[in-house]
């Protein structure tokens, strides 16, 4: 069944309640019917109008509860249109439905949204769409309650605040309260917001792909604010201060958990765990100094000095979490070994295996090709041989191969080349990291497919026999799907090829027979709730993955994150991911049951509904420019034995300016159950 009752969202009117039946589409179909895979979803109110699933929902009641939400939980009272117009909006919705209504109070409600434009933000002028919108479509009933025909029933409401960036970022982080904080030259208060939902704040003020950025309402006017630089500002505020994180845990809990992989992952988890008082045991298998995971051994320290990385895992560690280095998994101390000594494990290993490239001669220990890019990077970064000659051959269009091509050159290299079978345009690198290489001397190869290892007498790399592609039609990733040119054949000389084509995670450490089950893609299956959209079909995120998964395994009391749950992605879809992880474990220990509570759902929801429209017209601003961070430039800055950080972050007055930038852009959502 895939029909509403009634729907404004979106300023497009369906409207079945008099026996039409016209299907839901378009965004309709993106939210679940249930809740919590059981609880019927019976209505949604939010920014861009109303959808009612079920007739029987008591639409003014909801519009009433609404305005009381946004009044008194949300509404941030900085401006006199949206703290006094929100309340007597509130006041007035109360009075109708306490059976004290006028006719003419329906009037003030539609006057109120005028008053609203002219809010600080856009919480309060949002949130009157919705209502405005049951008033002019549900009138009918609100003259019921004003008369004294009707009266309120007791209903479930479930409420979240959110804004555009902030539903775009993997982790959540509560994107405009932080500019806010910079703008006011809080700097303190704004890092406080960000450790809230990211404990690597450094990090991700340096190597995050931004999404939330793709989801800035500026950019409806001219630009994106540059929102992860104002986080690295914010951060790197503290350290350059002298100033002592405030971060205080809770006392000690007798509960105990043990964390696999001290990468983004696992260092998250452990954080939030620590904070709530639970005694936290992480076991990474790179000796100490090597801590972060990918973070430290796969992103080179020109993108991610080492100092200010070992800055972020220190005060995770100050929070009373134990990091034992040196200490694999499956070798030094076996996963039952873990499930027996603490009261929860938590998967969290990372993508350290490099993926075969599927080419002649990969397999022959031929001299110069090397095992993968990762594989590269990690021993570059800990000083040891990488096998690496003067002619590097790098194959991939992901930032690490784009990391490899440019370490390359600063491990020595007199040619570092990237080969990729797409254009430019396809590859699924940062289009800014792809630019650095440009800028640093990397030759690019574009549609061009390795066929075969090249080898002399002594099976020692001499170069890579290619063929040219050319485009055709898209595939299932909606890139059009390269194919061989006949007849194209070639050979590009070298002495080194690094396949880096992606990774996986390494799960051997976990025993066949412990019931945790692994999926085709080498990820640990865990639990999840069924949503399903109003056509029946199960609803899912950008991955492909279920929507709503509580990261619990099959095995009672082991959990999993990251890499190893999700896939190979980004550090702060790994630190959202574990965030949760670090909830649900939590819940688990306190009361015995591991599961989603309203917030995290509202969080799904939300995201998989969608936040950010780029077609909205914002006309009413002045364009201003946005500001980038200062960064090193020429083809020095990538000489050899130069890590040096190439991008330098804004200075505290820069970061004030930008902030000022930023709209505010919140939204509130509800939803009756």
């Amino acid at each position: 069944m895939s029909q509403v009752v009634f729907s404004s969202w979106g300023r497009k009117i369906v409207d079945n309640r008099q026996g039409g039946s016209t299907e839901a589409e378009g965004a309709l179909l993106k939210l679940p019917v249930t809740f919590d895979g059981n609880s019927p979803m019976a209505a949604f109110m939010g920014w861009d109008g109303v959808i009612v699933n079920d007739s029987s929902v008591d639409v003014v009641a909801m519009a009433a509860e609404y305005a009381k939400r946004v009044q008194e939980d949300y509404c941030c009272a900085k401006c006199s249109p949206g703290k006094k117009g929100t309340r007597v909006l509130q006041d007035t919705l109360t009075r109708i439905v306490g059976g004290h209504g006028e006719e003419k109070d329906l009037e003030t409600i539609e006057g109120l949204a005028t008053l609203l434009q002219n809010c600080k933000c856009t919480l309060c002028m949002t949130s009157a769409v919705p209502v405005v919108d049951t008033v002019k479509h549900y009138r009918e009933d609100y003259l019921s309650y004003i008369r004294g025909e009707r009266k309120p029933k007791p209903a479930n409401y479930k409420a979240k605040l959110t804004a555009p960036c902030q539903d775009k970022c993997p982790a959540h982080i509560d994107i405009p309260a932080y500019i806010e904080s910079i703008k006011d030259f809080r700097f303190d208060e704004s890092l406080a917001t960000i450790r809230e939902s990211m404990p690597l704040p450094s990090v991700c003020g340096r190597v995050c792909p931004h999404p939330c950025e793709t989801a800035c309402r500026r950019k409806n006017v001219d630009d994106s604010v540059n929102i992860m630089v104002l986080k690295r500002t914010a951060s790197d505020y503290e350290w350059q201060h002298n100033q002592t994180p405030p971060m205080k845990p809770k006392l000690r809990k007798d509960k105990t958990i043990a964390v696999v992989g001290a990468g983004p992952a696992g260092l998250a988890a452990a954080y939030y765990l620590a904070l709530e008082g639970f005694p936290v045991t992480i076991y990474e298998a790179l000796p100490e100094g090597f801590g972060g995971g990918m973070i430290a051994v796969g992103i080179p320290a020109y993108r991610m000095p080492r100092h200010i990385l070992q800055r972020d895992i220190d005060i995770i560690a100050s929070m009373g979490v134990e990091i034992k280095y040196n200490t694999r998994v499956g070798k030094d101390i076996t996963l039952p070994e873990l499930k027996e000594k603490f009261d929860a494990v938590l998967l969290a290993p990372g993508a350290h295996r490099s993926k075969p490239m599927g080419v002649e001669g990969e397999d022959k220990g031929y001299k110069g090709f090397l095992p993968g890019g990762i594989d590269f990077l990690r021993e570059a970064y800990m000083g040891k041989p990488t096998g690496m000659g003067k002619k590097v051959v790098v194959v991939g269009g992901g930032n690490t191969a784009i990391d490899c091509v440019r370490v390359a050159l600063r491990e020595g290299a007199e040619e570092s080349v990237l080969l990729y079978r797409r254009t430019r345009k396809e590859m699924p690198a940062d289009e800014w990291e792809v630019d650095g290489a440009d800028e640093e001397g990397v030759r690019f190869e574009f549609l061009v497919l390795p066929t075969r290892i090249v080898v002399d007498g002594k099976n020692k790399v001499t170069g890579v026999e290619c063929v040219r592609m050319e485009l055709g039609e898209p595939d299932a990733s909606g890139r059009r799907r390269p194919q061989p040119v006949e007849g194209s054949e070639f050979v590009i000389e070298c002495d080194t090829v690094i396949p880096a084509i992606g990774q996986d995670p390494d799960l051997a450490f976990i025993p066949p027979d412990m019931g945790i089950d692994i999926t085709k893609w080498n990820t640990v299956v865990t639990k999840y709730l069924p949503l399903k959209n109003p056509k029946g079909r199960d609803l899912k995120d950008d991955m492909g993955n279920p929507l709503s998964r509580t990261l619990v395994t099959d095995l009672d009391g082991v959990f999993a994150s990251g890499d190893a749950e999700i896939g190979p992605l980004t550090v702060v879809a790994c630190v959202g991911n574990a965030h949760r992880a670090a909830k649900v474990i939590q819940r688990w220990l306190e009361t015995g049951e591991a599961y989603l509570d309203d917030d995290d759902i509202m969080e799904d929801v939300l995201t998989h509904l969608g936040v950010y429209d780029k077609d909205e017209q914002v006309p009413w601003l002045d364009s201003v420019a946005r500001a980038n961070q200062a960064e090193i430039h020429g083809k020095e800055r990538a000489s050899k034995g130069n890590y040096g950080e190439v991008e330098l972050g804004f200075s505290d007055s820069q970061a004030v300016v930008e902030a000022e930038r930023c709209l505010r852009c919140y939204r509130v959502s509800m939803v009756a159950l």
